[in-house]
């Protein structure tokens, strides 16, 4: 019987004790849940750099890091992120096929989660992460130039 409640006990004291909260949605450790000018503070301190060429003040706003392979867009709404999304500058259709299938792969381990994949050609695909609070999608389009996307999209608050 000690053994039964001891067992008890510590199930308890786990469960008790473990995270059972899930993190909030976030970009790459950038919460969704800050403002669009915290976030904005956030990616300059990470030495990236306004492109105020490629940006739409109040709207949009683009970064870049020569170190980096892509540039990030902010999408703004009254002064909240709407979306972010990176944009890979890369030179053929078969290094985007690639980086593509990493990404996914990443994001698979990292979130823990199968992606809805429809079905399409090789030269456009599509993975979409649901994280609960929000959706990642990896999108693929070699039509004429190669073009790979990764879009944040926090889900609308009921």
């Amino acid at each position: 019987m000690k053994k039964l409640v001891s067992a008890f006990a510590a199930l308890v004291l786990l469960a008790a004790c473990g995270d059972s909260t899930n993190a909030p949605f976030n970009y790459r450790g950038l919460d969704f849940s800050l403002t669009a000018q915290q976030f904005a503070d956030s990616m300059l301190a990470r030495g990236f750099v306004v492109d105020s060429a490629a940006s739409d003040s109040g709207r949009t706003l683009v970064f870049a890091k020569t170190a980096e392979p892509y540039r990030v867009l902010l999408a703004m709404k009254d002064g909240a992120i709407a979306a972010v999304q990176e944009n890979y500058t890369l030179s053929s259709n078969d290094s985007t096929r690639q980086m593509w299938q990493q990404l996914r792969d990443g994001l698979e381990k990292e979130l823990g989660a199968w992606p809805d994949c429809p079905i399409l050609k090789d030269d456009h695909k599509v993975a979409n992460f649901d994280t609960g609070d929000g959706f990642v999608s990896i999108i693929l389009e070699n039509t004429y130039t190669p073009n790979l996307n990764v879009r944040y999209t926090k889900k609308a608050e009921k």
